[in-house]
């Protein structure tokens, strides 16, 4: 394993996050904690979950883990989120003072834990003054529930902005951005990864993989894999729509490209993502322990400039091959909230 710093922060974590979305849905508890296991056993110390994952399942079986494996939790980073809904109030969501002081505690209980490491804004709340959201941070940083703070697909402006506020404002600054980056979507390059290296904010990148299109099995010439995310998202799946034609043809060039290199995609996938110096750590999602077992070698893979010119000339800087991969769907993107008032 390897290790960098949290953001500007004076703490380490592994540069491979092990994040459990699909604890409790796709991976049963066992399964869970086999991976946990297995992934500590690799060096890993950093792990991010989210109390809107399975509806608190995930940090159930986070919470379960440690409570089984007595002094592993002084050797973890332990991160989570709040804003997404929980239930089905009108405060049941959000980043609201009100909703975040009752997700935050929920989290504490489900995780078993005294304080949560990182604790993220799961998303942009166009109805809650940022202000508010991060004073509410700065009181549980105080009160010792978390010791730093997060955000989670914030675009470039509202990154920078919440950035600016708390240090203006003397509030616990934000340390860590979750932004979807990977071979395929690469905007976040544009505006998210200058912000980021001006103001020393560790980026935390989720789906290094791209939903398993660099995976390996995206391949032109076999049939296509299916999955119950193709289901529910087809836009970014139905090789009927010209933009996922655009990424099978991407998929296959740069599938060519590891091979030249004698690596697997799915390894240079990963290296690609923790070369940058801004990121602090990739996020890594397997469903099973053979997913799991085949991420840990991109810790061992470098790729030379001659090899990332050549990725360049497949997918430009600061570009998504389909537009839609732009990370959580933010209505700032939407075409009709920049074109009307």
């Amino acid at each position: 394993m390897r290790y960098r710093r949290l953001g500007s922060t004076g703490t380490i974590v592994s540069t491979l996050c092990l994040g459990t979305m699909t604890f409790g849905n796709e991976t049963d508890e066992a399964g869970s904690h086999a991976q946990l296991d297995r992934f500590v056993e690799a060096g890993g110390t950093f792990l991010d979950t989210a109390d809107v994952y399975s509806r608190g399942i995930s940090e159930e079986i986070v919470g379960g883990w440690l409570r089984s494996r007595p002094g592993v939790r002084d050797k973890l980073v332990i991160a989570t989120k709040g804003r997404f809904p929980m239930g089905d109030g009108g405060n049941d969501a959000g980043l609201s003072r009100l909703h975040l002081a009752k997700a935050l505690d929920a989290s504490l209980a489900r995780l078993g834990v005294d304080a949560i490491d990182l604790y993220q804004a799961h998303a942009w709340d166009p109805l809650t003054p940022i202000e508010e959201t991060l004073r509410f941070f700065d009181d549980a940083v105080r009160a010792g529930k978390i010791r730093y703070v997060g955000v989670s697909n914030f675009v470039g402006w509202q990154l920078q902005k919440a950035v600016l506020l708390a240090r203006f404002g003397g509030l616990a600054p934000i340390v860590t951005v979750q932004p979807q980056y990977n071979l395929l979507a690469r905007d976040i390059e544009h505006e998210v990864v200058p912000v980021c290296v001006n103001e020393g904010i560790g980026i935390l990148p989720w789906s290094p993989l791209g939903g398993g299109w660099l995976s390996g099995r995206w391949r032109k010439g076999r049939e296509a894999p299916t999955s119950t995310r193709q289901d529910r998202l087809p836009q970014r799946y139905d090789l009927s729509i010209p933009a996922n034609q655009r990424k099978l043809d991407a998929a296959e060039a740069l599938a060519q490209l590891a091979e030249e290199a004698g690596i697997t995609l799915i390894e240079m996938a990963i290296a690609f993502v923790i070369r940058h110096p801004a990121v602090s750590a990739a996020i890594i999602g397997p469903r099973t322990m053979e997913q799991l077992e085949s991420y840990l070698p991109a810790l061992d893979v470098r790729l030379d400039d001659a090899l990332l010119d050549r990725v360049d000339e497949i997918v430009a800087p600061g570009t998504n091959v389909n537009p839609v991969d732009s990370g959580w769907a933010n209505p700032d993107l939407a075409p009709a909230a920049r074109r009307r008032a």
